[in-house]
């Protein structure tokens, strides 16, 4: 009882030197907790703009009724439409559809408004667009197309054989913020888990200090164990600052709950965390260890749903990157985040990152070297 006692205040130890490292390395800093959150700011300002759908058009106003000053006016007042005002006719017009400035233009000609025989204004919108924004060209006037099949109604009642019903499932769907934050959780627990311990280890080899504490009654589990701990700190801490601008900035909506979320990041972070001390204990020092874990690195990252989505892939390859560590790690984060799952309920990914936790901490302590 005594000796696991003191081999216990020896982990603890250890796990307060590599903490206090960590926090008075600037350098380990930046890249541990403002790096994962600088591309929390890009990647969620992105994800929101992409749910704002906008169009940047020019409107040439050549009618001379006021049906067709109403008209405008309201195009103006929808969020959707982008109406650019320093363009005054056709040629302005193509000139910045040229330069992809413009999306479209909407032309009104000079009848457009005036009333026909049954005194109910009419007439036809003319919409331009180029070659390379056919998409947004034809969206357009599908969206128009609405938008004066509403207008119509108020003048002429028509009755349509064929209509269709919408309805709302209770089931809630990922926003496009909500799947990215999962993935930048992902690549925060890959940059703590990998990147410290390839940083330190290979300049504790270099300075001897390593070698040293191979001297002394240390062994290899414990300073595996005091750095796992120390590491899971770095990290809880890195992704609460990023739960705490998602929340705040973002406006992210947790369905789960905090605890298994907390649970699963830190069997996670210990997961990946084995991949970074089997390198940075095999490496003698950063020329072996910086090309390697490139190698294992950037694969998962662009792979395993960090920053696309896995479902656009084809299905073999969809097949082959489930079983990448950091794949069930990002799926599991998501399931527990957005898709109010526990930890209980999330059995294949909580299995996958148990059994990569075995087979990397076996090769870990297979591989690492003192100096």
């Amino acid at each position: 009882m005594q000796k696991i006692s003191k081999d216990l205040y020896t982990v603890l130890v250890f796990t307060k030197i590599g903490t206090k490292r960590f926090f008075r390395d600037r350098l380990a800093i930046f890249f541990g907790i403002l790096f994962p959150l600088i591309f929390l700011f890009v990647f969620g300002s992105l994800s929101n703009g992409n749910n704002k759908i906008s169009f940047k058009i020019a409107v040439l106003n050549q009618s001379k009724s006021s049906f067709s000053k109403v008209f405008v006016s309201n195009l103006s007042k929808q969020k959707i439409y982008k109406i650019d005002p320093t363009v005054h006719n056709l040629k302005q017009a193509e000139d910045k559809m040229q330069k992809s400035q413009l999306d479209a233009t909407l032309v009104l000609p000079s009848n457009f408004g005036n009333l026909d025989s049954s005194h109910v204004p009419s007439g036809q919108v003319e919409l331009y667009y180029t070659q390379n924004s056919q998409v947004a060209g034809q969206t357009l006037t599908t969206i128009l197309n609405e938008n004066l099949k509403i207008l119509n109604k108020k003048f002429v009642n028509i009755k349509t054989p064929f209509s269709v019903s919408s309805k709302q499932l209770s089931e809630k769907s990922l926003t496009a913020f909500d799947y990215t934050f999962s993935g930048l959780l992902g690549f925060s627990i890959m940059g703590v888990g990998i990147f410290g311990p390839i940083n330190v280890f290979p300049e504790l080899k270099k300075q001897g200090i390593l070698r040293r504490l191979h001297t002394t009654p240390l062994k290899v589990w414990q300073y595996f164990l005091s750095t796992m701990f120390s590491q899971a700190i770095v990290g809880i801490v890195s992704i609460a600052v990023q739960f705490l601008v998602a929340l705040t900035v973002f406006h992210l909506k947790i369905n789960g709950d905090y605890l298994s979320i907390l649970v699963y990041i830190i069997l996670s972070t210990f997961m990946i965390l084995g991949i970074g001390l089997a390198i940075g204990g095999w490496a003698k020092n950063e020329r072996q260890a910086a090309p390697l874990s490139n190698i294992i690195v950037f694969p998962m990252l662009f792979l395993s749903g960090t920053f696309f989505p896995r479902f656009d892939m084809p299905l073999w390859l969809q097949s082959l990157t489930t079983w990448l560590p950091l794949t069930p790690v990002i799926d599991g984060l998501r399931l527990l985040t957005t898709g109010g799952k526990n930890l209980l309920q999330i059995g294949p990914q909580l299995g996958l990152v148990l059994a990569w936790m075995v087979v990397i901490y076996l090769i870990a302590f297979r591989v690492f070297k003192w100096e």
